[in-house]
């Protein structure tokens, strides 16, 4: 699959397939806060309060998010639910 693509477009497996290339062209690290997909955010977003309110019931079932641009529907990358949620919440993104 070409990265970036629009993500409204996609199956939910080729959902799946775009977030595990953008893991391996990430190395394993959060598009947002740059700390491995397989741990906990980076400290300084981790600290950041979520309103889960603001979120689907099944936001944080899994923990990686494929990340995309709102306006333009493009896919931007992989990161942590949390990072997703702070991206939205604090940044509109």
């Amino acid at each position: 699959m070409e990265l970036p693509t629009n993500y409204e477009l996609l199956s939910s497996s080729e959902r799946r397939t775009a977030r595990g290339q953008y893991v391996k062209l990430q190395e394993g690290l959060c598009y947002w806060c740059r700390a491995p997909l397989d741990g906990p955010p980076a400290d300084g977003e981790k600290r950041k309060s979520i309103r889960r309110d603001l979120f689907p019931s099944n936001f944080f079932k899994h923990p990686i998010h494929l990340q995309h641009c709102h306006k333009t529907g493009m896919t931007e990358g992989a990161v942590h639910a949390h990072c997703n949620a702070v991206m939205w919440q604090y940044y509109g993104r």
